[in-house]
């Protein structure tokens, strides 16, 4: 299975390709970055491009995307939140448009999947994936939030594949 690992944003969009073989290996990873003072509509016209060519040269087996998240409270600023959502969409787009299946995780999901730890600190992460995958360098954080997306995918998918081998047909719950 090939996993497209993505860390939406307007200005600066993470991705990882994940192999697994029967291990997870990284293909490749980096990050789109876009000039802030480039208009919106261009940026994502930009982004939604570069999602399409990854699809085309990667073949994805499914894309796997972290979920905004937006803190408690009245007083916070939800602007973050609304362009990740943006840059969301966009990847969403053009998965459907190539039949890709798209796969949400929340931050806390992908905390848990890789270091086991629902608040892990970025520079936990950013660690935790570079060993995990056997990379050389630690990667900068928008490419190791992608490819911890895709980790993530992969350790549901697994986990996923190993309870309905538990579960007896025609037992489901």
């Amino acid at each position: 299975m090939r996993v497209l690992g993505i860390d939406p944003g307007t200005v600066r969009m993470g991705y990882g390709v994940l192999d697994a073989n029967p291990h997870p290996e990284a293909d490749d990873y980096g990050v789109i970055a876009l000039p802030n003072s480039m208009p919106l509509e261009k940026r994502l016209y930009q982004l939604h491009t570069h999602i399409l060519n990854m699809i085309h040269v990667f073949q994805p087996d499914a894309i796997a995307v972290e979920d905004p998240f937006v803190g408690k409270g009245e007083r916070r600023f939800v602007g973050p939140a609304i362009a990740v959502g943006q840059a969301q969409a966009l990847v969403f787009i053009g998965a459907a448009s190539q039949d890709v299946p798209v796969f949400r995780y929340t931050p806390a999901q992908i905390k848990c999947a890789v270091v086991d730890y629902g608040a892990a600190t970025k520079e936990q992460m950013q660690m935790t994936i570079a060993a995990t995958l056997g990379l050389t360098d630690v990667p900068e954080s928008d490419a190791a939030d992608a490819l911890s997306v895709g980790l993530c995918h992969l350790v549901h998918r697994d986990a996923a594949s190993a309870l309905s081998r538990e579960i007896p047909p025609g037992r489901e719950r």
